[in-house]
């Protein structure tokens, strides 16, 4: 029997929406108590005082990208789980945008194949493609990908041709499949690498201007409203995007949508090295060339709320790894992408939890049990309640998260393969830990 006590720890459940201090006792990966005080245990406990600490469901990502197959330089699965264990991640729904691309039944066994993993966490979970080599032209099987255990269909890519989008949403209807769409109008986006504005001319930057996002994002709406698919909305950046989906939601469109986490935390302010964070960023930054670019500050404003008022259901990672010498050229010329497993929890407590923007519950259900609903999944929980009873949850799934404990972003600290954050060399407070998966908890 393995047994294991934690003290006087923080309870963030947003299944039963508790936040409360109290014991919790496992039992061979289970909870067995949640009470005030656990006063009786078995013999050989291993006791942890937990006291500063928090205890959550285990946080999810709905969407990341693994470098293998392909670009095993970037990220291989195995680095890919390591910095999700590190970041507090229990599940991972993996994009199919490897290379080879995940969009016939070899391919999705191949990356099934690397997906093995000795301890519980993470679940890997995978997208399948919605077209062919992921350009948008001419369809996947998709019912012979629907039978595989795929988590639903994404392309990762803006699909922008509205009449295969629209027999794509009529196919995977009866298959009910989740589909989640990235929305961008490419020739209204051109060339354009940061958000179209004063800064972007004073930069010399080519600017994208916020209706690339709104004007493809107003096309998928009308076709949800006329065939009835499901969608996900991906990588939401602005403000009047909100809007329209605020409007979809309010006449009953079965949609969800996310933000990514750089675009809740940051604006455009940052790629001059302007931004009122407690950390310096260097001007023309590559790694703050992102996919949709960095909103203005009303856009992130307008993010921030849109969580709270359950109109954006969930922040995404979108973790995208890159070489050095990739992402080491000129702004314009980067790749767009960043990686953050291991940095989102504490970088948004800080900025957001102990801000006061956001509360520790909404920001816990955005990055753990609303993610799992989006993917269709059932969330995991600590206690669930029956009317007024509550009772622990059986299966441990649960990230512990240190909010004061400081480390370092440096190569030799992050568990990914790849460094291209603006964060690397700098000191961030909060680490995580999955209790019940082998890694050591220490107390802050």
């Amino acid at each position: 029997m393995n047994s294991k006590l934690l003290q006087q720890v923080r309870i963030l459940d947003p299944v039963s929406n508790i936040d409360q201090v109290a014991d919790v006792l496992t039992i061979d990966g289970e909870i067995a108590a949640v009470e005030e005080t656990v006063s009786q245990f078995p013999t050989k406990t291993d006791i942890q005082d937990c006291q500063g600490l928090i205890l959550g469901p285990g946080l999810v990502d709905l969407y990341c990208h693994s470098g293998e197959p392909g670009f095993e330089e970037r990220e291989t699965i195995e680095s890919l789980m390591q910095a999700a264990t590190a970041g507090g991640f229990t599940r991972l729904a993996i994009l199919p945008d490897t290379v080879p691309p995940v969009d016939n039944l070899a391919g999705l066994a191949r990356l099934q194949n690397l997906g093995t993993n000795p301890s519980p966490f993470p679940i890997l979970y995978y997208w399948g493609a919605i077209t062919q080599g992921l350009q948008g032209q001419q369809m996947t099987e998709l019912g012979e990908l629907a039978t595989t255990g795929i988590v639903g269909f994404a392309d990762g890519l803006p699909l922008e041709n509205l009449g295969l989008l629209r027999r794509v949403l009529e196919y995977l209807k009866p298959l009910n499949q989740p589909i989640a769409l990235c929305c961008n109008n490419r020739k209204l986006a051109g060339n354009g690498v940061m958000r179209e504005s004063y800064d972007s001319m004073r930069l010399g930057l080519p600017g994208v201007s916020a209706i690339a996002e709104t004007a493809a994002l107003a096309s998928v709406l009308e076709l949800v409203d006329a065939i009835g698919t499901s969608v996900h909305i991906m990588r939401v950046s602005t403000a009047r995007s909100v809007e329209l989906i605020q409007v979809a939601k309010s006449r009953g469109l079965p949609i969800t949508a996310s933000t990514t986490w750089m675009h809740l935390l940051l604006d455009s302010r940052c790629i001059d090295g302007q931004f009122p964070l407690n950390a310096e960023f260097f001007p023309y930054d590559p790694n703050f060339r992102l996919e949709p670019p960095l909103g203005s500050l009303d856009d992130r404003l307008a993010l921030i709320q849109g969580l709270q008022e359950g109109v954006l259901d969930a922040i995404a990672i979108d973790h995208t790894p890159y070489t050095y010498e990739e992402k080491t050229v000129a702004f314009s010329e980067a790749p767009p992408g960043t990686i953050g497993l291991e940095l989102v929890l504490p970088l948004l407590w800080q900025n957001l939890v102990e801000t006061g923007d956001l509360s520790a519950l909404e920001l816990w259900r955005a990055l753990s049990t609303a993610p799992s609903q989006c993917l269709g999944l059932t969330p995991a929980a600590i206690l669930l309640r029956h009317g007024q009873a509550v009772a622990p949850q059986k299966s441990a799934e649960v990230t512990l998260f240190a909010p004061q404990e400081t480390w370092t972003v440096e190569k030799q600290t992050l568990k990914s393969r790849s460094t291209n954050t603006p964060w690397l060399g700098k000191q961030i407070l909060g680490a995580c830990f999955i209790p019940f998966n082998g890694s050591q908890v220490s107390s802050a």
